[in-house]
């Protein structure tokens, strides 16, 4: 009786889940194009890793660019290269395009780009574990781009994208977008505008989690001055404090008044001070002269501030421009900021796409979908496009370590990411 009992309780268990599974006979069908292409999948996957495509190698960012538009170019989609001016010293972005008349118009987001420059040690795609592989941007984001690749692939093998409107965007500098950004994103936003639904692709943060809200990037570069005299008469009236005391004052202040403020950062990467300083803003490089018994004369400090709308920016901002102004004896300073990539607020459309992605994940049999903490994830291409229609992010491969040596994807999860990304994006097309 018990293994009667037994037998039936994991009858009814399987049964409950195999019912539980919505899926229509087409989407059935793409399921198992996806298994049928994976080999294919993997090999794509490899060969872009194994390119170099650091923001600056310029030549490699563009090929790993043409072999996505061979592939493009298999599967009926229209393909161009948009081009940057000379000043930007950027390789430009590579474009897919379908026209149709029927459906949600979609706008996928990727990048060619990685923070690996060509100078640096190379990392190819090389098998960790049956689970884990690993290479240089194998999850930011080369393994979201082919995942963008092999969901559209799969829907055309069925004759799922007839008459339907779809553009794939990859840019070619979201690591170190070039300078002005807006510049750099024109095209980018304009296109994206005339669509309904935008998806981004970069790293997944779980499996079961979905990015509604990406918070905004800019940079600010403080500088102060100070007599240069003698050190034996620092802090005296005649003499003041001299420049480094005061950018550490106005640092401390900024962690003392603005940390802790939900969703807010900012960071200072690097401090230069000295007698005599020069910085190249174009590398990043600086140097300092100074001894131990003069005070210092300049100091400079170049920082990041990251926030959740536009409203917490300026507000920020303005508070750091008050610190800076109270300046100790003998000394002045002068912040400047510089806009960068802006936030993507979470929006009630946003958290609607999650609904139907956390459906489909359901119907599979994939376990639900949430949509992540507002706050956890930095800027991202798909913000310059947030205020134009509904976004969803974070929908890439899933790994760990981006931008480092030990950077990996999760070749178990892989397949069935790509199984669900099929399935929601025909579905969205659909609606």
């Amino acid at each position: 009786m018990i293994k009667i009992n037994g037998f039936i309780a994991c009858f009814l268990l399987l049964a409950n889940s195999l019912f539980s599974y919505q899926l229509s006979d087409v989407e059935k069908q793409l399921l198992e194009r996806i298994d049928r292409n994976y080999n294919e999948t993997v090999a794509l996957l490899e060969e872009t890793v194994n390119i170099n495509s650091g923001t600056f190698n310029l030549e490699g960012v563009r090929e790993v660019g043409r072999v996505f538009e061979r592939e493009f170019s298999k599967i009926g989609f229209q393909t161009e290269w948009v081009t940057l001016p000379d000043s930007l010293r950027r390789a430009g972005h590579f474009v897919a395009t379908r026209k149709g008349t029927k459906g949600k118009k979609l706008f996928f987001i990727g990048h060619l780009d990685t923070v690996f420059e060509k100078d640096m040690p190379f990392y190819p795609f090389t098998f960790v574990d049956d689970n884990t592989a690993k290479g240089q941007g194998v999850n930011d984001m080369k393994g979201g781009n082919v995942m963008i690749f092999a969901t559209l692939k799969a829907l055309h093998e069925l004759g799922l994208l007839e008459d339907k409107t779809i553009t794939v965007y990859f840019t070619g500098d979201e690591e170190n977008a070039g300078s002005p950004s807006w510049v750099s994103r024109l095209d980018f936003v304009e296109r994206a505008k005339q669509h309904d639904y935008a998806l981004g692709y970069e790293t997944a943060q779980g499996f079961n989690i979905a990015t509604v809200a990406r918070r905004g990037a800019s940079g600010w570069t403080l500088k102060t001055k100070g007599r240069q005299v003698h050190s034996s008469g620092v802090f005296r009236e005649t003499v003041g404090y001299g420049a480094i005391y005061e950018a550490a004052r106005i640092l401390n202040a900024f962690r003392e008044e603005l940390a802790g403020e939900q969703y807010l950062t900012f960071n200072p990467g690097q401090i230069i001070g000295g007698s005599d300083i020069e910085y190249n803003e174009i590398s990043g490089e600086g140097s300092a002269l100074g001894k131990t018994n003069i005070v210092a004369r300049e100091a400079l400090v170049t920082g990041d501030l990251r926030f959740l709308g536009e409203e917490q920016k300026e507000a920020a901002r303005e508070k750091m421009r008050k610190i800076v102004g109270q300046n100790l004896n003998g000394t002045t300073a002068e912040i400047e900021f510089e806009d960068g990539i802006p936030s993507m607020p979470p929006s009630s459309g946003n958290y609607a796409l999650v609904d139907i992605l956390n459906k489909v994940s359901l119907d599979i049999g994939f376990g639900e979908v949430k949509a992540g903490d507002p706050g956890s994830r930095g800027a991202g291409d798909i913000s310059y496009v947030a205020g134009y229609l509904d976004c969803i992010d974070g929908l890439g491969a899933s790994g760990t370590g981006a931008h480092s040596p030990a950077e990996t994807i999760n070749m178990k999860e892989y397949p069935n990411l790509i199984k669900r990304s099929t399935l929601y994006v025909y579905r969205l097309i659909n609606m």
